[in-house]
């Protein structure tokens, strides 16, 4: 963590905030709380039923579980292979979204695995109304199953690969050479990025160009017709993405920079004190509750993250929000949600918006020379007591002030671990009742388990007076009260602030792998609420089944909130940065799946 730099809230360039990980548990459990107070705790087996019944453990089969047909995971895993489950995941859910499992069978020989290369504005092109026919006549479904097994165990994925970009245009060489640079498991539209890097360079005019005949190569076997229907839709969705509230598409997906941009200042759609002009949004059809969801991430990720989170959550824009407006501390988040974002309104009392008004106490040895008034975005580690005596021996060494090179490194420091002045040349990280305060929960909520572990579990938590603001709007529209699916739920930042609202929560599935986070939230709930609260360890173990059978036993879910540890997508992992396929952040694509479920299981009471 040493390497970290300045999240500085007043700067221009690129700002690096830390997101730590939840670290694994490997007892899921669920707990039941149909009564108010203590409750019991019912283990699960890992299919997520309670009798223990053991589940295969067959790659094709976990799929299956979680309700995927067993020709589209076969398929799926002669497309890319089987060594990257997250991608073989994020092209399962892609043919859902698409809305067509057939085409999966056809994408091997027919090409259509190229809009994976494509502008990222043809990334959810709509497959639903094209004709079955195939020009070239597209392959039938295998049905000799002995020769979907035998292929699961051969198939090579470099080879595969090399045969989709030769089926596109490129010769093998030119496909080598990019498995070369990029490796075998890079994505396809890395490697055809690549290779068009390597044809046109010093072209600055060349690559949209490139695109559109890669677009022509590989849909002539889709007919005239059928092309007609593909720009068609690449039109109508440059013109949805043309302007909105952050920019157009190319600003949110971060396509033409390292990192995409953010809207200045970061205060979403509307927030108190800051007039916007009013901000018309249209949600897709597909996106209109039941159930409101709401899904957070760090702002600054990767490059393409936020398009592909706004692809699979129907295309809805994402609000940008950093809570130094709210608050006395930076925290970076951008929410896609479909709550109504008219007749908002903030907790009360608001909360303080600089250091000093947090914590009076420290102006007694802040020293002129250090110009902070807010904390950046709060951290899941804190500085070491190396770094604060060096910090201490150093000032002690200078002149009164010190000199500009010391008092700069000092700041950097400071800005950096969010140190405090406690004494005579002396700094002090934020104790973990104080980054409660700042970030909006009761003292004492993550008291209980081990100081370090406080400080990783709050640093990935929700920052609840802007998710309180957000879901306000729930307030007047659930006057009973709410059920709530809660995916990633950390130490329940997102119960807090509906707590916090006044909106009584009649049941709560709670997803959350940590079991220092489980018994933080166990320890909250049973002090302050008197609803169901039903904990469950492995987001896995939610099969369709099991998601069917909480919607009617609750009469559906009013709210799906979740956001998941984004260690992956966060600017201060510089070196394991995978974005949506890292370990933690690939969460992501369970949230969408579980999602999906949910509401067709709504759909059909």
């Amino acid at each position: 963590m040493a390497g970290l730099t300045s999240d500085s809230d007043d700067s221009d360039k690129f700002e690096w905030e830390s997101d730590g990980e939840a670290a694994p548990s490997s007892a899921p459990a669920l707990r039941n709380l149909d009564a108010p107070g203590p409750s019991t705790l019912e283990r699960q087996s890992s299919n997520g039923w309670a009798n223990g019944e053991a589940t295969s453990t067959s790659l094709v089969e976990e799929y299956v579980t979680m309700g995927f047909p067993k020709e589209m995971v076969v398929k799926g895993i002669k497309e890319i292979g089987h060594d990257d489950a997250n991608a073989l995941l994020e092209l399962l859910l892609t043919y859902k979204v698409l809305g067509d499992e057939g085409a999966l069978g056809n994408c091997s020989t027919s090409g259509c695995a190229c809009p994976n290369v494509q502008d990222d504005d043809d990334d959810d092109l709509d497959f639903d109304n094209w004709d079955n026919d195939n020009d070239t006549g597209g392959r039938e479904h295998n049905s000799d199953s002995s020769g979907d097994e035998d292929f699961l165990q051969e198939m090579s994925a470099k080879d595969e690969k090399i045969n989709l970009l030769v089926g596109m245009g490129f010769s093998e060489d030119e496909a080598n050479m990019a498995m070369t640079t990029c490796g075998v498991d890079a994505d396809l539209c890395v490697l055809v990025d690549s290779i068009s890097a390597s044809r046109v360079a010093g072209d600055c005019h060349s690559r949209n160009l490139f695109d559109d005949q890669v677009m022509d190569r590989c849909f002539d076997s889709f007919g005239e017709r059928k092309k007609a229907r593909l720009m068609e839709e690449r039109k109508k969705k440059r013109k949805r993405y043309g302007g909105g509230a952050h920019g157009n598409r190319s600003s949110l997906d971060g396509s033409d920079d390292e990192q995409m941009l953010l809207p200045n200042p970061m205060v979403g759609f509307n927030l108190p004190g800051y007039r916007r002009p009013s901000v018309m949004r249209m949600l897709p059809q597909q996106a209109i509750g039941p159930p409101f969801f709401y899904y957070e991430n760090v702002a600054r990720t990767p490059r393409g993250v936020w398009e592909t989170i706004s692809r699979f959550l129907y295309d809805i824009e994402p609000e940008f929000v950093d809570s130094m407006h709210l608050s006395a501390a930076a925290r970076k988040r951008g929410y896609i949600h479909n709550l109504p974002i008219e007749n908002r309104s903030p907790l009360l009392p608001l909360p303080p918006k600089t250091i000093f008004e947090a914590f009076p106490h420290y102006k007694k040895w802040w020293p002129s020379w250090d110009p902070r008034r807010q904390f950046n975005c709060l951290q899941t580690t804190m500085a070491s007591a190396k770094t604060t005596e060096r910090i201490q021996c150093l000032l002690a060494r200078s002149s009164n002030p010190p000199p500009p090179s010391v008092q700069k490194y000092v700041i950097d420091e400071c800005r950096k671990w969010n140190l405090v002045w406690v004494g005579k040349n002396k700094v002090a990280p934020l104790e973990p009742n104080e980054v409660e305060y700042l970030l909006g929960f009761p003292r004492d909520h993550t008291r209980g388990v081990g100081k370090t572990e406080r400080y990783k579990s709050l640093g990935n938590s929700f920052h609840v007076d802007t998710v309180a603001y957000h879901l306000s709007v729930l307030r007047d529209m659930f006057p009973n009260g709410v059920s709530v699916l809660s995916l990633f739920t950390g130490i329940g930042g997102g119960e807090v602030a509906l707590h916090r609202l006044g909106i009584h929560m009649r049941a709560v599935v709670s997803v959350e792998i940590g079991e220092a986070n489980r018994r933080i939230l166990r320890g909250w709930w049973d002090q302050t609420q008197t609803g169901t609260l039903i904990e469950i360890a492995d987001v896995k173990s939610l099969t369709p089944d099991i998601i069917a059978s909480y919607v009617g036993r609750f009469g559906g879910f009013d709210l799906v909130i979740g956001g998941s540890p984004c260690n992956n997508l966060a600017g201060s992992n510089r070196h394991h940065r995978d974005g949506l396929e890292g370990e933690q952040s690939s969460l992501f694509y369970h949230y969408f799946r579980i999602l999906d479920v949910v509401k067709s299981a709504m759909a059909r009471m």
